[in-house]
């Protein structure tokens, strides 16, 4: 992984490369660039208002990039702000998952509707692919049993998980997750970092926005800490987390790290 303005290595899954994000005359983000190898699981913390989720929504195409560049899996999805046509972004969009804060499941769909739909959809699987896929993925989530509650009967923690079966089963090259535990309970945040710790194991390859300082030091392969919209330091986690060398970091990570 890399944060140098130069073309980063072309073997990586995620390359970002100069990024900027205006909305109006307010600079949110500028100047973003970090390549993601397959494989790697790459951390991304810093105060709220940093540009931190601003920056996952670019490379998901939730929102439009000012400048700046971004590849997936080698292929373009926006190069020097000019965005490659609608068949390439549709294309490129399925190698990426997205996992919100606050689980953005369909509260009139159950469970298993919840992760068959897209898949049917968009993928053309069968209904019974569909469902099997579910059905495997529910039990590795430890949700076995729940397919056919609805959302408003799971806790946090469970639809969250839920939330995460639905984007592995679209198959994802790289998944996203934008502060997975910020709306659960302090006592539900541990079994999503569970589940994140046991993806991280089997080599996904994840880009994590995350306020959990242990987590994002014992998980990553590599850490960016930003703010004001920009990367402030970076590198090997328990460098940045434990021994960080820039003061706004110092400053940001000081109650974690006076623990």
């Amino acid at each position: 992984m890399t944060t140098t303005n130069k073309s980063v290595d072309s073997q990586s899954i995620i390359q970002v490369e100069n990024l900027s994000k205006r909305f109006g005359y307010r600079e949110i983000i500028r100047d973003i660039s970090f390549s993601v190898k397959k494989g790697e699981v790459l951390g991304i913390i810093g105060p709220s208002g940093s540009g931190k989720s601003t920056l996952l929504r670019c490379i998901t195409q939730l929102e439009k990039v000012s400048g700046g560049s971004i590849s997936i899996c080698g292929e373009d999805l926006v190069r020097d702000g000019v965005y490659a046509g609608k068949d390439a972004l549709r294309k490129i969009g399925l190698k990426v998952g997205l996992v919100f804060q606050n689980f953005n499941l369909f509260p009139h769909f159950s469970v298993l509707r919840n992760i068959t739909e897209a898949q049917i959809a968009v993928l053309g699987k069968s209904r019974d692919e569909a469902e099997s896929e579910a059905l495997r993925l529910l039990e590795k989530m430890n949700l076995s049993g729940k397919e056919k509650s609805y959302p408003c009967e799971l806790s946090g923690g469970q639809q969250q998980r839920v939330a995460i079966a639905r984007a592995l089963s679209m198959k994802p090259d790289v998944l996203f997750f934008d502060e997975p535990t910020s709306a659960l309970d302090p006592e539900l945040t541990g079994e999503i970092l569970a589940v994140i710790r046991e993806l991280a194991a089997e080599k996904m390859t994840m880009v994590v926005v995350t306020h959990e300082m242990a987590f994002a030091r014992d998980t990553s392969d590599h850490v960016i800490f930003m703010d004001g919209g920009v990367i402030v330091e970076q590198g090997n986690p328990h460098d940045v987390i434990g021994d960080p060398k820039e003061e706004r970091t110092k400053l940001f990570l000081k109650r974690f790290n006076e623990k």
